[in-house]
This record gives C-alpha cells, sequence and structure tokens, in this order.
C-alpha cells in the first residue's frame, strides 16, 4: 500500500503597505482563498517551484527572502482522500510590479468558470482564519498576524 504526498508551496507577498497578497479561485466547483502558489513538480526543488507558480499566476518574478513555514501536523489532501498535503510557505518580494490585476473584492473574477483566479490583498493587521479555506492556510494567517504584529511594537 502506498500512501501518497502532495508537497505544495507558497509565496507569501506583503507590500509596502502591509498587505498581503492572497488569490481566490474556482476548483473543482469551490471558491476558495488560499496564498499564491501551487504543486511541486517531480524534479525541481520547492524555491524552484514557487518561483515557477508565481511566474505562472502572476506573470511576476519573485525572489525567495526566506522560509516562513513548513506544515508540522496532519493534513489529508481537500481533493484526495488517500494523500497527505505537505505544504511550504516562503516570504517573497517581486522583482518587478506585479504583473496582474488587484480586485478589491473576494471571488472578483473576470469570467466565472472552472480555474478561475483573482488577487487580492489583505492588511495583515486584519488577517484572520476566517478569510481562507484550508487549514494550513488558516495556520499561516494567524502566524502572519503574530509575527507582524509584534514586529511593529
Amino acid at each position: 500500500m502506498s500512501y501518497p504526498f502532495n508537497v505544495r508551496v507558497y509565496g507569501i507577498l506583503i507590500d509596502e503597505h502591509q498587505n498581503v497578497l492572497v488569490s481566490d479561485e474556482l476548483i473543482h466547483g469551490k471558491y476558495i482563498t488560499k496564498f499564491p502558489g501551487g504543486g511541486l513538480e517531480f524534479g525541481e526543488g520547492a524555491i524552484d517551484a514557487i518561483k515557477r507558480e508565481m511566474m505562472e499566476e502572476t506573470n511576476t518574478e519573485v525572489e525567495v527572502t526566506g522560509h516562513f513555514y513548513t506544515t508540522d501536523f496532519f493534513q489529508v489532501s481537500a481533493f484526495n482522500a488517500h494523500a497527505q498535503v505537505i505544504s511550504i510557505y516562503y516570504l517573497i518580494k517581486a522583482l518587478s510590479s506585479l504583473n496582474v490585476s488587484v480586485k478589491q473584492k473576494a471571488f472578483d473574477f473576470d469570467e466565472v468558470k472552472e480555474g478561475a483566479i483573482c488577487f487580492r490583498q489583505i492588511p495583515i493587521k486584519t488577517i484572520s482564519e476566517e478569510q481562507f479555506t484550508f487549514p494550513i492556510d488558516k495556520k499561516v494567517s494567524v502566524m502572519l498576524r503574530e509575527k507582524f504584529s509584534a514586529s511593529k511594537k
């Protein structure tokens, strides 16, 4: 019996106003909010994967500035009950202006269809787990708020 792992990589992109970029997506008929990123492909490292994912999703070249979090608890995949998800979150910075339109409201897709994606920003001081769909993103949102709120004091 095999036990597959699904390794995911995500970028935490914080602008000069302390807003973090999130993506709203329509996947398998479900509306989800998450950090930008996606799956690690066979043969690539995690840092290369987040750079590729950000280029694919935002058409923006990024630099990884640090590791933020790797899943430290068991999480079954939302899309495959027989796979465990391991997510790696990196702090990243854009090497040019963001090459996507940033929306003001959630799920403001240009066209509502499977695979639709749009981006918006959430102020770190108000980020909360209720704004995210997946348990690991929820945990990361709390960690972000705590880390960046503490650093402002």
